[in-house]
Formats: structure tokens, sequence, C-alpha cells
């Protein structure tokens, strides 16, 4: 951390933040762009973050063991890649089948999520703060159709978190790999298939152009949650104004990343049905297969990992309770709202 004489408010304090998004992406990348010039504003220029693309300083997949170490004061990313490592991280990451956004920020805000994160990353030496979020990824992008579990034996795809271990239940051979490789195994033959995140992210990594078959739901990222981790020496010595500020900048960051992106997928889907991209669904029967898997999979890492039984637990319990409010509250086929007037 670079301290410098700043106004009398306090002194300029100037971070490296590596992203493990390129910041030309849409929704993953730009947002710790604008979290950054916010804080900037707020500050009065006090608070100044640099960005650096994935691979300018730590690789996208090696952010949080560097905060930890203390090479870099923060860094934007989704813990979920963290899960070799520490299979807990996923849980905050995206579950399969799990949380919907308004759930997970529920459970982080109002349901003890931030306490508990804290809780597991401060004896890493890491502050973990909410700091973007985007709806469902969509279900992957495939040279082939996919319509039964055989379509899905011995495919070789990209797929991170948990979903990838889903699929290597049912077969498939797969890999993890950064944004910025994808379309080149896609277009080399490396891989047959990937997920990655929205369409709108997706059409800009140019996977339109070599898998025309884009389908959804997304049962494996019903959201995506993005974290702000902080080398904890350094947030410890933040006065309590400067860490409250970096708090509402990232809040800010939440609400205005998922929003943004959310009101950019229709007009990117009706583009991309212009290319020639088939948007389909995955049939009922393979969802409730996956969904099979993915429980077994969660069950399968509470029995191996205590702290992950704990979390998953955790948030289970608010799930339950939560759902007595959304069923009554909310019309649609998860509420009860839909059935008469």
């Amino acid at each position: 951390m670079d301290s410098t004489e700043g106004s009398s408010t306090g002194p300029r304090i100037r971070w490296r933040v590596t992203s493990a998004f390129g910041t030309h992406l849409p929704a993953l990348g730009d947002n710790p762009l604008e979290v950054a010039d916010r804080l900037r504003e707020a500050s009065n220029g006090r608070l100044d973050w640099s960005i650096d693309d994935p691979g300018e300083v730590v690789p996208a997949f090696a952010i949080v063991e560097a905060v930890s170490r203390g090479k870099i004061e923060a860094g934007y990313t989704w813990l979920g890649y963290e899960e070799g490592r520490r299979p807990v991280s996923v849980l905050f990451g995206a579950v399969p089948f799990g949380m919907t956004p308004w759930e997970y920020t529920a459970w982080w805000v109002g349901g003890g999520g931030d306490a508990l994160a804290r809780e597991i990353y401060r004896p890493l030496g890491i502050e973990p703060i909410l700091c973007g979020m985007i709806g469902p990824e969509t279900a992957g992008w495939f040279r082939n159709e996919v319509n039964v579990p055989e379509d899905v034996e011995g495919l070789k795809i990209r797929f991170a978190g948990l979903g990838g271990r889903v699929l290597q239940r049912l077969g498939a051979s797969v890999t993890l790999l950064p944004g910025g490789e994808l379309f080149q195994a896609l277009e080399k033959g490396a891989i047959d298939a990937t997920e990655y995140s929205l369409p709108g992210v997706d059409e800009r990594l140019g996977f339109d152009r070599v898998a025309k078959y884009n389908y959804f739901p997304g049962w494996h990222q019903p959201h995506t949650t993005f974290h702000l981790v902080v080398h904890k020496p350094t947030w410890d010595a933040l006065s309590t104004a400067d860490r409250a500020m970096i708090e509402l900048a990232c809040g800010n960051g939440v609400y205005r990343n998922f929003a943004r992106a959310e009101a950019a997928q229709g007009a990117v889907l009706e583009g991309l049905a212009g290319k020639g991209v088939e948007t389909l669904s995955l049939s009922p029967s393979l969802l409730s297969i996956l969904e099979e898997a993915s429980t077994a999979v969660l069950e399968e890492e509470a029995s191996a990992d205590p702290e992950f039984a704990r979390v998953l637990a955790h948030q289970r319990a608010f799930r339950e309770k939560y759902g007595r409010w959304q069923a009554l509250a909310y019309p649609g086929p998860s509420g009860g709202a839909a059935d008469g007037d």
C-alpha cells in the first residue's frame, strides 16, 4: 500500500487491485473500474485504486492466495475459483440449483452470510466484501445439441465450480480455463463446449462464432457474486471512515452491476439470433438428472469438509425460512400468488 500525504481528511492511499476478469468485459470486468471511480470521487482522490487485468500482476485463479500473502493489497474475484484450495469458497460464489440473486443478497446482508464469510476468511489474512453481482449465466455454448445424458458423456467442456463436478458425474471431461483462453480453445477443438457468463459477456468473447447452440437455464450458477478480497493487515490499517467508504462503494457496485447486466441481456439475445445462434432450453428430464447429481455432489463435499458442511447447512436453513415468504409473496412457479386472485 502506497500512502502519501493528502488532504486534512487523511493520507492518499494507492492500491493495486487485480481483477479476475478483463476490464474490457461488460458486467464482469467493468464493475471494479466503476467501483474504483466512485471511490476516487467520494474520497476526493484520496483512495486511489489501480485495477489490473488478470495476469498483469497475478493470474486470475491466484488472486485470493496473492492477497492472503500480501503480494497485492486487494483483488476482485469470484471466490469459487479457490475451490481446489478451499472447497467452501464455492458456496460464497454460486451453488447449482441454489439461491437467486435476491436470495443470496438477503442471506449475505440480513441472514448472517457476511459474518460467516469473515469468520472463515479473516484467519487467512483476508477481509471479504461483496462488491458485485450478476444474474444467471447461460448453461453453456455447444458445437452440437445436448438433449439427453448420453450427449454429455465424453464431452470436453470448460466448466467452473461445483457445476463442473456435476458434469463429471455424467461422464464429461471437464477443464477450467480463464476467459481469455476460451475462444481459441473452442476454435481449435481443444474443448467442445464452454460456459462462462451472461450472453453479453460470452458474445464479447466470440463464443457465438464457433459454437451455435446456446443453452439455458444456468442451472449451475443461478447468480454469480464477486467479492473484493483485501489483505487483512492493509484493511486494519485504514481509518474507520475509509473502511466505510469502501464498503459503501462496493454496495453501490452490487446493485449497479446487477441492474445494468439484467437490462442489457434482452437486446444481446436479439442480436445473437440474427447471427444464427440457436437459443435452446435444456429438457426437463436432463435438468432433473443434473439436479439429482448436484445434490449428490453437495452431500459428498459436506461429508468430506466440515467447513463446507457448516456453510451449506447455514444457507439451507436460511432458504427454508425465506421460502415461506417467497411462496406467499411472489407470483410464479416458486410462489403461491399465481394460483388464484
